[in-house]
């Protein structure tokens, strides 16, 4: 065969991309953090940073810069991967700004555990552990016995756990005063396009902002020469 004729049918079009639910607003949230109880915390701060859960997972309390407003993501747990630093030129190793409601939740939430240095320990036996020894939280057993539970008991669809990430990049890009794309991939440890690719659609004033502040630089800077 001399052709390939696939290449007549031209390239194929992207899919269709599904609008990603989210949380309504941070009421729903309070509701699923009081039926979460001691897990509590997480729901809120996930979704006010916007880290992933093995992320959130691995995070110690060393991490926390409260002077600064600061939490500094530099490493990242599985169950199946273990515990793995990020190098010091990898996207994923960044810090995030805390707001005081993120502040406020670990607080309330997350106190301080003696035996552990984990922000979001889980406790009990297993995987060498004994029984009311700390360790690193297993995301599939949380789903299971906490998560779904706890999203039914507060009437609230069963999103799965990403839906907190989801929810910090959308209301980062459609409540005002709205992040601009960069700022929203530096903040996520993702690149540009990846944010643009699931998220673009919703940054809807992005070019009008971008248009003003290159208009508001010229004139300042016409008034200086002038």
């Amino acid at each position: 065969m001399a052709k390939n004729p696939a290449k007549r049918a031209g390239r194929n079009p992207q899919p269709i991309r599904e609008e990603i639910e989210v949380f309504a607003d941070e009421a729903e949230i309070d509701r699923l953090a009081a039926e979460l109880d001691e897990w509590g915390g997480i729901p809120i701060f996930a979704s006010e940073t916007g880290l992933r859960p093995c992320e959130w997972i691995a995070l110690e309390r060393r991490d926390i810069s409260r002077g600064d407003g600061l939490v500094l993501v530099e490493r990242s747990y599985t169950e199946r991967g273990g515990l793995k630093p990020y190098g010091k030129t990898a996207r994923a190793r960044r810090p995030v700004p805390l707001s005081d409601r993120a502040l406020a939740a670990l607080d309330y939430y997350a106190p301080l555990r003696l035996g552990t240095r984990l922000l979001f320990p889980a406790t009990g036996g297993g995987g060498g552990r004994r029984r009311g020894d700390y360790g690193y939280l297993n995301l599939a057993n949380f789903r299971r016995r906490d998560w779904y539970p706890a999203l039914e008991a507060a009437g609230l669809p069963r999103h799965d756990i990403y839906v907190l990430r989801h929810t910090f990049a959308t209301w980062a890009l459609t409540r005002p005063p709205e992040l601009e794309i960069f700022e929203l991939a530096r903040y996520m440890g993702d690149s540009v396009r990846t944010i643009e690719r699931y998220y673009g659609h919703l940054a809807k004033g992005a070019t009008a902002r971008a248009r003003a502040k290159f208009n508001a630089r010229a004139r300042e800077g016409s008034a200086r020469s002038g």
